[in-house]
């Protein structure tokens, strides 16, 4: 199968399981078990996607700039700052890194 071919059924898998997604009863939904479970699904996934794009770099693991960054971000937020304070204070971390060497 062609590289359009794999596309396409992604496509339609993807479609497919939101079309199925509306099929899901609310009185399941609405379940404070299953809020629970999606909660904790949800804070699993960002923190495995933070990881993932903190330390890695194409098949390496790798410590630089992005770590600096995502601890002066972790502790702007651990002092309760506003998101774009948050936002920036990571920014301008990442930047003093690499300006004095850290890739």
């Amino acid at each position: 199968m062609s590289l359009w071919g794999w596309i396409l059924l992604a496509c339609a898998v993807s479609i497919a399981t939101k079309f199925l997604g509306f099929l899901v009863p609310a009185k399941l939904l609405d379940n404070p078990r299953m809020l629970r479970v999606a909660g904790s699904l949800t804070i699993g996934l960002l923190a495995a996607l933070t990881a993932t794009n903190t330390f890695a770099s194409g098949q390496a693991l790798v410590v630089d700039a992005r770590v600096v960054a995502l601890g002066a971000a972790a502790v702007a937020l651990w002092l309760r700052a506003p998101f774009l304070v948050v936002v920036a204070v990571g920014a301008l971390a990442a930047g003093v890194a690499r300006l004095l060497g850290a890739a």
